[in-house]
């Protein structure tokens, strides 16, 4: 009963809503519904924040939540921008950017995992700033391509190198975080 608890609180189930959300998102931008997608991922965006505040108000966070909310994040992210590149609203060289950093971390947990008896990798204050630059970054393009406008395109041509630097700087900082975490382990 005990595991039960552990899936099925309100956090997760704000989380279980996001991984369900993206795949919509990702379906209305590739078919031309803007303003629908924008409103989406919009609501999509909210539920990370929602999950968040609810498993620390309320002190039920969990070993699945802990686990599950960078994956609907980036299954989230990943699938608009993945989206928005075939659609050729947003610039490929970001996107492949976005998506090397993203399996770069992965390689170096799967390695860690294997290797090391090491269990938690917390997210850093680099990848969480990360997160957020790109998340602006997909409501800018979102927005543009919803509205039209040229002070949106300046914003997402604006926003582009702060979220691109933050994404390189933080897959340099977790390779460095998990080469440290592994050689002590």
């Amino acid at each position: 009963m005990n595991g039960l608890r552990n899936w099925f609180t309100v956090p997760n189930l704000f989380t279980f809503v996001r991984l369900a959300l993206a795949p919509l998102v990702v379906y209305l931008i590739l078919n031309q519904r803007q303003l629908q997608a924008a409103a989406l991922f919009a609501v999509a965006a909210a539920t990370d924040l929602i999950d968040g505040y609810l498993a620390r108000r309320f002190h039920v966070a969990s070993p699945t939540g802990a686990y599950l909310d960078p994956i609907a994040d980036k299954f989230l992210l990943s699938g608009v921008f993945l989206a928005l590149a075939l659609a050729r609203s947003a610039p490929l060289w970001f996107v492949v950017l976005i998506f090397a950093r993203d399996l770069l971390i992965l390689a170096c947990s799967g390695a860690a995992l294997l290797l090391t008896r090491l269990r938690a990798f917390p997210p850093s204050a680099w990848g969480k700033a990360s997160t957020f630059f790109q998340i602006l970054a997909a409501v800018a393009y979102l927005a543009r391509n919803a509205f039209g406008s040229s002070l949106l395109a300046t914003l997402c041509a604006t926003l582009v190198w702060p979220a691109a630097a933050l994404t390189v700087w933080s897959g340099i900082d977790y390779g460095w975080r998990g080469w440290r975490l592994v050689r002590v382990h």
